[in-house]
């Protein structure tokens, strides 16, 4: 049976997310197959081995349990696990896998791939570059439009060039217009992001995007359906046979309305026409090929009244809560959550091969 540690999660403005996904996959782990060991990373960074209750982790209260003990990952690759630092010592248990189900910066950014690397333990998911590539809107961007991949048109924005607001709005309306949204470069979960209707509201959009990154991204505001589309594998991935599409209550998918008040519209399948949803899908997979993904990543995309699909973001670890649509897609093509998990997992530990 192999060992594999969950580590969820993490220094970032997703920490409750990552909790909330990580309860999933415990769940739907089998217990038959592989032995779970959890891992928790406080908000400070601590790292804590942890031994009580699935049910305490969405909420926090693991880290009040009484049932954790600090550990770490050992980068020596001839420890291959965790040195756990109990009373008497230290002690090492090995690790076959990881599953990192942490969103955001500083475990979706390709911090945590590298030192998995580094200690040389297979994981779940997209490598170092390919996760930190994705996780850049920036660079991303950057990247799908130079193989060709239509791509939200954005502009991006530093510290610096927020000194000339004046300079900066002038040159964002003639280049994106209004409304636009204003985003960190390196977020998820719609953390930071602002809808900007008009000049008054840019300044107050940056600075809530400069509190979560030194980069920020303006983007040309599309006026479509919100899709997405659920891609696994190595070499030869495939998507979901259904996409699912958000209706946001108000026409942004927020942070609130994703994991706190559930509020949007979720549909799957997507309520798009069928050639509009085959090139949603075949984008996906070139999307994730092009940026090097492996494992799975949820792709993001708009497509309009008139049909034109356009993609907005690829998401490395994808939410796995409840009423995430990663899980939801494969679930609605056939694979159940528990059989998602386990499919990731073998990948992981064969190296898709």
């Amino acid at each position: 049976m192999k060992t594999i540690c969950i580590l969820f999660g993490g220094v970032s403005s997703e920490h409750e997310v990552s909790l909330r996904s990580a309860a999933t996959v415990l769940h739907s782990i089998s217990r038959e197959k592989f032995k779970p060991v959890m891992v928790g990373i406080t908000k400070e960074g601590r790292w804590l081995l942890y031994t009580g209750e699935v049910y305490d982790i969405p909420g926090g209260r693991w880290e009040s349990s009484g049932k954790t003990c600090p550990a770490v990952l050992s980068p020596d690759r001839s420890h291959k696990g965790l040195l756990v630092l109990e009373q008497g010592g230290v002690r090492l248990m090995e690790i076959d896998a990881v599953f990192p189900v942490l969103h955001g910066k500083n475990g979706e950014d390709g911090t945590v791939q590298g030192l998995l690397e580094l200690a040389g333990i297979p994981y779940v998911g997209c490598g170092v570059l390919s996760s930190a590539a994705c996780m850049d809107k920036a660079v991303s961007h950057t990247l799908l439009t130079s193989v060709g991949i239509p791509k939200t048109e954005l502009i991006a924005l530093n510290r610096k060039d927020a000194r000339d607001m004046a300079a900066m709005e002038r040159h964002l309306a003639h280049a994106l217009g209004y409304p636009l949204f204003v985003k960190p470069a390196n977020a998820g979960s719609s953390v930071g992001v602002t809808k900007v209707g008009g000049p008054a509201a840019l300044a107050a959009a940056l600075e809530l995007a400069f509190a979560h990154d030194d980069k920020a991204v303006a983007e040309r505001a599309v006026s479509g359906q919100e899709v997405e589309c659920a891609v696994m594998g190595g070499d030869d991935p495939v998507a979901s046979d259904m996409i699912g599409e958000i209706a946001p209550p108000d026409g942004v998918y927020d942070y609130d309305s994703k994991y706190l008040n559930d509020t949007a519209g979720l549909f799957v399948p997507a309520r798009v026409p069928g050639e509009a949803a085959r090139e949603v899908r075949e984008l996906a997979v070139r999307a994730y090929r092009a940026m090097g993904c492996r494992g799975l990543a949820r792709v993001d995309f708009f497509v309009t009244a008139e049909g034109k699909v356009t993609l907005n973001e690829i998401n490395t670890i994808p939410g796995f809560t409840s009423i995430s649509m990663y899980p939801r897609l494969f679930e609605a093509s056939g694979l159940s959550v528990a059989e998602t998990v386990e499919r990731l997992i073998t990948g992981a530990l064969t190296g898709w091969e």
